[in-house]
């Protein structure tokens, strides 16, 4: 701990003597703000809210200029609590508790205002209300922080070592990783061997390296460390914790006898490397499972791994004098147009990997065999990946022959008289004309589905998105983190990705989970349910309403004494409990009711510009 860490460690906790007082300090944030939002305006009308001794603006009050000014007025001012108007606290929210703990403050007697999209970005046409609201919401904030209370970190003990779930190369990658590091793992399979779709034989985009060679080196990794217990043959049975704390039972073969077996384990972090299952095409769907001839993309590509060299391509002892492709079997349906799955929802998200696996199979038949024909029926080329394109431009000088539908207008495919499939629908590269083509192979390109991980989700009441694959918190600022803290997410789990994006995913799972499991203890923000032990009267309407098992339990202190106990590493702070309890008992830390109560008087105040 150095000494700004200590002068706070000494001073958090002290209720601020006197009544409170608030700094406001308002950022222009280069413009984004102040050309809508009259910033001097509202820095003028906030002297005269209640509490406020200081009200300032600064261009970017996040910089190192506007945090300092912060500190000094701390000082200099005698501050005891802050309110900081600028832009998401997604962004900056960390950056102005530093402030507050470098200035001696407890860091959650400061408040942030979202001025930039909630005033500045959705009212950039109304300049006059952008400010108006702008005040009431530093009004709020200001009554808020006023009756805010020293809050402490909720600390619990850290169980260090990680699961993960799933043994592909997105699992392999983040325990590698982890166990380079000196930390222990457990990685939990449930096929019999490890490196998921990577088995199958297959050459990569963009490198053309082999499968193989990256499965070796995967498994090299993993097994050289001597720290990553492997489990084959495993699946996760229960898991029920939080951060530091997580209680799992994993089923498999684990005794000598190979019998199933359950054996409870306890770690601190899980990383979710799930994978993905490619899209099985309902029984008909373009004559799939009715023709010889129609299969899809994963069954092509091990076609291609054993096909004999020669001119014409042979598949499965047929010789295909003329392929086609056709796109987005699986991805981008549409309602009314596509029948939905077993679980009764389309899958309207992109693969994103389908087109340039197209592009990559197409240049391989034209290259290899100079007499099939190819074709590639599709809604849109979206080769993204950097050196995708040029799959696209290759594939072009090699001979295939590009057709585009749209996707309200299905190919229609039926069994052609000779044994061949037949191929019809417009082509919107030649202004709608209706082509009919009769191939010997219709290629299939599936897209990616979620890979197998209900039980884990209920469990852990883990967040999907609509696609169906985990959901991360925000793409950008925190991209293989999901909402449960101490979950991580890595590769296809989490979306629809190449081999590269995923082992790139696995990595930030693995530098996210060492940063976890790297202290003793795990340090949680203190926004949980309280309980007010002279109020509690064990009715238990808080347990009954309570989603998170475990959160909340109802506990007999003495003989006939019951009361309810949080558990801060399950509750999440929703407060629902606090809704439903007759004698007022539970609040939450930060969020207490005489502080809704204050953010209502700081809203309707009379300050309006002029």
């Amino acid at each position: 701990m150095d000494a700004t860490d200590q002068s706070y460690a000494e001073n958090r906790g002290a209720e601020p003597a006197g009544q409170p007082r608030v700094g406001v300090y308002i950022c222009r944030c280069g413009g984004n703000i102040s050309d809508v939002v009259d910033a001097e305006h509202a820095a003028e009308i906030c002297w005269h809210i209640p509490g406020v001794v200081v009200s300032k603006v600064h261009t970017f009050m996040c910089s190192d200029p506007g945090q300092q000014s912060i500190i000094d007025d701390i000082h200099g001012e005698k501050l005891d609590r802050i309110v900081v108007a600028s832009c998401s606290p997604f962004l900056h929210e960390l950056t102005f508790r530093g402030a507050a703990i470098r200035g001696n403050l407890n860091p959650y007697l400061y408040e942030h205002v979202n001025i930039r999209e909630q005033c500045s970005w959705v009212h950039k046409h109304d300049p006059q209300g952008a400010t108006a609201k702008a005040i009431a919401l530093i009004g709020a904030a200001v009554g808020k922080v006023r009756q805010s209370r020293p809050l402490e970190k909720i600390r619990l003990n850290n169980r260090r070592r990680a699961l993960v779930v799933g043994g592909g190369p997105a699992g392999m990658k983040a325990a590698a990783d982890l166990a380079g590091t000196g930390l222990p793992v457990l990685l939990v399979e449930r096929t019999g061997r490890l490196g998921g779709k990577l088995v199958s034989p297959q050459s990569l985009f963009p490198t053309g390296i082999g499968s193989t060679q990256i499965l070796e080196k995967l498994e090299s990794d993993v097994r050289s460390t001597g720290r990553v217990e492997v489990l084959l043959e495993s699946e996760i049975s229960r898991v029920k914790g939080f951060i530091g704390n997580f209680d799992v039972t994993i089923r498999g073969p684990l005794g000598p006898s190979g019998a199933l077996t359950d054996v409870d384990v306890s770690v601190g972090v899980i990383v979710m490397a799930t994978g993905f299952q490619p899209y099985v095409p309902h029984d008909g769907e373009f004559l799939f499972n009715r023709h010889p001839g129609v299969i899809t993309t994963v069954d092509f590509q091990e076609a291609l791994a054993c096909a004999p060299e020669g001119k014409r391509l042979v598949v499965n002892g047929r010789e295909i004098r003329r392929a086609a492709f056709i796109h987005c079997v699986g991805s981008r349906q549409i309602e009314g147009v596509h029948e939905p799955g077993p679980d009764g929802r389309l899958n309207k998200h992109c693969s994103r990997v389908c087109c340039t696996t197209v592009l990559n199979q197409a240049i391989q038949v034209r290259r290899r065999f100079a007499d099939t024909r190819v074709y590639d029926i599709y809604q849109d080329i979206r080769a993204y990946g950097r050196g995708h394109e040029r799959y696209y431009s290759e594939a072009s000088r090699a001979g295939v022959i590009f057709l585009r539908y749209h996707g309200d207008e299905r190919p229609l495919v039926s069994a052609a008289e000779d044994q061949s499939v037949h191929v019809s629908f417009k082509d919107y590269l030649s202004w709608g004309e209706t082509i009919d083509l009769d191939v010997d192979l219709l290629v299939l390109a599936v897209g990616m589905t979620p890979g197998p991980c209900g039980r884990i989700v209920d469990q852990l009441k883990l967040p999907r998105g609509e696609d169906g694959f985990l959901q991360e918190i925000h793409p950008k600022l925190r991209p293989v983190e999901i909402s449960v803290n101490g979950v991580l997410l890595a590769g296809t789990a989490q979306a629809p990705m190449n081999l590269q994006e995923s082992l790139a995913a696995a990595g930030a799972a693995a530098v996210k989970a060492r940063a976890m499991l790297v202290k003793e203890q795990v340090e949680l923000n203190p926004y949980v349910a309280r309980v007010n032990t002279q109020r509690c009267e064990g009715s238990g309407e808080c347990i009954g309403q309570c989603e998170y098992d475990g959160a909340l339990t109802m506990v007999e202190e003495s003989p006939g004494v019951r009361r309810a106990r949080v558990n801060p590493g399950l509750c999440i702070g929703c407060g629902a409990c606090v809704a439903v309890c007759p004698n007022s008992a539970i609040d939450i830390n930060g969020w207490r009711v005489e502080q809704y109560d204050a953010m209502v008087d700081g809203l309707v105040l009379q300050n309006q510009p002029a």
